[in-house]
């Protein structure tokens, strides 16, 4: 059976016009050996790398469906890890710009990424209200972390020792044990959420930000110098005045009631606490990597920033403090007073922390990095609420420093949301206009070539020729621009309303406009002379005036010109004759306004698409309603027929846009990415492109390709999409003896664990039918009396005629590492037993060791019931007890052994690079002396 009616696939083509979303935050990476100069920001699903000295966009890493929430770089600068909305974390490398990594552990939003100091854990927390540690070299999990109540907000790992201390909106910050995986000490200091912690002064002092404008300090005394503390006293609290540090003790009273027992490890005081000018809650809390910088922001555009002083500069403050206090005494020349001078001087916390400059940005700060360069400056670096990047620079440590802006990215995308998008006649320029500025965009390279400054616009289109362009504002007016000189060449107060929508006419000779005013004006096209030049230039002139008794919501013309549709407020269309502005036809049926409507290339449909969620196709020669569709599960904001077609195209603030046949009144294909309401969309001309604009600042470029696309595959594809995301959605599956099942594993069920769950038990099948069919053919073989060719079964084949549990091996082997125990996990019991015979052999022939065992005890942990109730696996288990034992302390032995190799050649290198240091240091002394020689004999001549 042939295909009725064969349509094209549209699909996505790229992500253009946004700089940076507000989910994620923005952070420096180590580029080409260059530190200070690259930048990467959350976009939508990707991540755009930024080159601040140059503003353009070098590096595109591409993301699959969900929003990016959180980015962190590796230690080493070569990777970056990358959070998403739905609880996935992918590990990108800088270099290939590859997501080779994927970790799934988390149901909810990653909210924080925290890499150790070597790079090879990375702390994960979630709005889930867990904490998982991967282990980032072997690409698994090692433990998930519960007693959160409520969301992740900050993690940080501890350098010198295996800690782990984190903070949630639950209001408390907690500290982790790494080597058992347990919470050792809660701290309840704070009444709120607490948004943000670091550590400074060498990890001896923690400072968190709560959601008041303090910042609480807390002091850190660890097990050792605990023991090492001659005198029982508690340590004097770093306040003030002895009044304020009394009340400090007292409120400190309750929640250490109960510390006695987790001192064991560390003991947590407060300090005192910092005020920050900000009323508000703090956002964003960090320290530099030197430690020395401390910054913070709330929901403002001001970042605070304070200088940590060191031990030294400490010890300096205090001795002045000291001096000065002398002088007093001997002033005063009272012995006693002077006594008790020198007791009571003492350094305050805001001695310590101190307030060094605000830096003031454009707009609201959404999120920000710090950077020390080597000359001592301190690079800060903003992504801000209006779709922006800015780069300041100040010398933290001079008397006065002050911020200076040193660059900024803008042109890439609209303060604001994009209200209107349109075409040019040659389908090469894009026109996207916002609330501040007017934008052309080359299709082709998705450059900006254009930008001019304009009041709130509503609607545009280009005019015949594309040298200008007419936009339609919401104050009422029309401006008219040029495009070569970027000039506005008129603006005509056209409506006293809002200009909500403009139609050109077919004869290309003038257009028509409806606001809120409650008139449709018709206008032409006219070249009138300029005052200040010779040359005409374009204008436009009114005409005509229709008055209605409801505002105008939107207005389409026919192709033939001789019919007028007409939005209304009272959710109907009108239809009136052009020549004598007649009325032709009332269009009703909607429940609410029509926000949007199209005529077809012939005139025959007229689809409308309604605040009430449905599109209606009617008849334009009868006025009939044809069909009415549930469109989207909103608003649908705009609707356009493809050209020379009865297709259209929908987008509604569901996020989604749609495709649909207005004479079969099918469904055709739904094309989702944007992540918040889209607002508009523009088909080419040429019916080969779409681009759409949404709330979450992004445009979106949609290419029709080649590939024909059957609607019965496609309901296919849908039920298949829907039926993983259920799957993904399903209980975890539960592990006999253990009651926190969801605490023990760090993985979570995913399509992909099962698809590989499914591999493994395909391969132990035709493990079992090979080993029959072998058996049976010796058989035969036997009864013959001489050897009978065996068919080779074609998956073997393929994989080179390995043997079947060679090909067991090689599915193992082609699991994801980072999926393979929530794989193993979904694999029923029955597959277990040939699963571990199996693992006999391949141990015993000592290929991949530390994957087999891995799996190996896996299993053990997850079904030792079943496996020593099993008379059967006995022996098996002992055999394997006795291969893996022998084979596991070999590569053991091999791996020691390259180690203390690899020990002695770094010691090797080091004696060289010393001596060769020394030479260096020697022979530049020798040039030095020869310089000074020839010096002084060049003075002894002069003289």
């Amino acid at each position: 059976m042939g295909l009725t009616k064969q349509y094209l696939r549209y699909v996505a083509s790229a992500v253009f016009g946004l700089i940076g979303s507000q989910k994620g935050n923005i952070v420096f990476v180590t580029l080409r050996g260059e530190k200070g100069r690259y930048v990467a920001v959350p976009a939508c699903e990707h991540v755009f790398i930024w080159d601040l000295r140059k503003g353009e966009k070098i590096l595109i890493l591409q993301g699959l469906k969900h929003e990016v929430t959180c980015l962190c770089p590796s230690p080493d600068g070569l990777h970056l890890a990358v959070g998403y909305e739905d609880g996935s974390v992918r590990i990108f490398s800088l270099l290939s710009g590859e997501g080779n990594v994927t970790f799934n552990g988390h149901k909810a939003a990653v909210t924080t990424l925290k890499y150790d100091q070597l790079g090879g854990r990375l702390a994960s927390g979630s709005k889930d209200t867990d904490v998982i540690v991967w282990d980032v070299i072997n690409e698994s999990g090692l433990y998930r972390l519960k007693g959160h109540k409520d969301a992740i907000t900050q993690a940080l790992f501890l350098r010198e020792k295996n800690l782990l201390v984190t903070s949630g909106k639950d209001t408390t910050v907690k500290w982790w044990d790494l080597d058992t995986q347990h919470c050792f000490k809660t701290m309840v200091g704070h009444r709120t959420e607490v948004w943000g912690l670091v550590l400074v002064s060498e990890e001896k002092r923690l400072i968190t930000g709560a959601s008041d404008s303090e910042l609480r300090a807390w002091d850190i005394t660890y097990l050792q110098e605990i023991e090492d503390l001659e005198e029982p006293e508690p340590k004097k609290i770093k306040g003030s005045s002895p009044g304020i540090q009394a009340s400090l003790e007292a409120e400190d009273d309750t929640p250490e009631v109960d510390e006695a027992p987790e001192d064991r490890i560390l003991s947590c005081r407060k300090a005192g606490s910092i005020m920050r000018e900000g009323r508000d809650r703090v956002v964003n809390l960090s320290v530099d990597k030197t430690g020395r910088i401390l910054a913070c922001h709330g929901t403002d555009s001001v970042l605070e920033v304070f200088h940590i002083l060191s031990k030294e500069e400490i010890q300096k403050k205090m001795d002045k403090k000291m001096k000065k206090a002398r002088k007093k005494a001997k002033l005063n020349s009272c012995e006693g007073e002077e006594e008790d001078l020198e007791i009571n001087v003492e350094m305050t916390l805001q001695d310590e922390i101190q307030r060094v400059v605000n830096i003031k940005t454009s707009a609201k700060i959404k999120s920000f990095d710090l950077i020390h360069t080597p000359q001592g400056e301190l690079k800060a670096v903003f992504l801000l609420q209006n779709n922006l990047v800015e780069l300041y620079s100040l010398h933290p440590f001079l008397p006065t420093p002050q911020p200076v802006r040193t660059s900024r990215i803008t042109i890439g995308g609209h303060r604001s949301d994009v209200r209107t998008l349109s075409f040019s006649s040659d389908n090469i320029a894009v026109l996207s206009a916002a609330a501040d500025s007017v934008k052309i965009w080359n299709r082709s390279t998705l450059q900006c070539i254009r930008t001019m400054t304009c009041e709130y616009a509503l609607c545009s289109f280009f005019v015949p020729g594309d040298r200008q362009v007419v936009i339609g504002t919401k104050t009422g007016k029309l401006q008219l621009y040029d495009l070569a000189s970027g000039n506005l060449l008129e603006s005509v107060d056209a409506h006293d309303g809002a200009l909500w929508s403009m139609s050109l006419s077919p004869d290309q000779r003038g257009f028509v406009t409806g606001g809120a005013d409650k008139s449709v004006k018709f206008w032409e096209f006219e070249l009138v002379k300029d005052e200040n030049s010779t040359q005409k230039r374009l204008s436009v002139k009114h005409t005509r005036t229709l008055q209605l008794d409801e505002d105008v919501l939107c207005v389409s013309y026919s192709p033939n010109q001789k019919l007028l549709a007409v939005s209304l407020l009272d959710c109907t269309v009108k239809v009136f004759y052009v020549d004598t502005l007649k009325f032709f036809l009332s269009l009703y049926g909607h429940k609410l306004p029509v926000i949007c409507m199209d005529i077809s290339y012939d005139g025959a449909l007229i689809a409308t698409g309604s605040a009430d969620r449905n599109v209606k196709i009617w008849g334009l020669d009868f006025g009939d309603c044809h069909k009415s569709l549930f469109a989207h599960d909103d608003s649908v904001m705009y609707l356009q027929f493809v050209p020379k077609s009865h297709l259209f195209f929908t987008a509604g603030k569901d996020h989604k846009i749609k495709q649909w046949d207005a004479d079969k009144f099918e469904h055709i294909q739904t094309l989702e990415g944007h992540h918040q309401e889209i607002w508009c969309l523009a088909v080419s001309p040429s019916g080969d492109y779409i681009v759409s604009s949404s709330h979450d600042k992004s445009l979106r470029l949609w290419e029709r390709t080649r590939e024909p696309l059957i609607l019965e595959e496609e309901r296919e594809m849908q039920r298949e999409a829907e039926y993983e995301e259920s799957v993904a959605k399903e209980d975890q599956p539960a592990v006999p003896g253990e009651t926190q099942g969801d605490s023990y594993f760090t993985g979570k069920k995913t399509i992909e664990t099962v698809k590989a769950a499914e591999r493994i038990m395909e391969a132990i099948e035709l493990y079992r039918e090979e080993t029959a069919k072998m058996k049976e053919h010796k058989a035969i073989c036997k009864a013959a009396g001489k050897e009978v060719p065996l068919p080779i079964n074609p998956i073997l084949m393929a994989y080179g005629n390995i043997s079947p549990s060679a090909y067991v091996l090689e599915i193992f082997k082609g699991i994801k590492s980072s999926e393979l125990e929530e794989s193993l996990l979904v694999l029923p019991f029955s597959y277990v037993p040939d699963i571990l015979k199996l693992f006999t052999e391949f141990i015993h022939l000592g290929s991949d060791i530390e994957l087999l065992c891995r799996c190996l005890f896996f299993l053990l942990r997850i079904h030792f019931g079943q496996i020593t109730s099993n008379q059967m696996l006995v022996p098996v288990i002992e055999k394997l007890k006795e291969t893996t034992i022998s084979k596991v302390s070999q590569v053991r032995d091999v791996i020691g052994f390259n180690m203390a190799g690899l020990n002695y050649l770094k010691r090797e290198c080091e004696a060289k690079s010393e001596v060769t240091f020394f030479a260096d240091a020697t022979s530049h002394l020798e040039e030095k002396k020869r310089k000074r020689k020839k010096r002084e004999k060049l003075i002894l001549t002069l003289t």
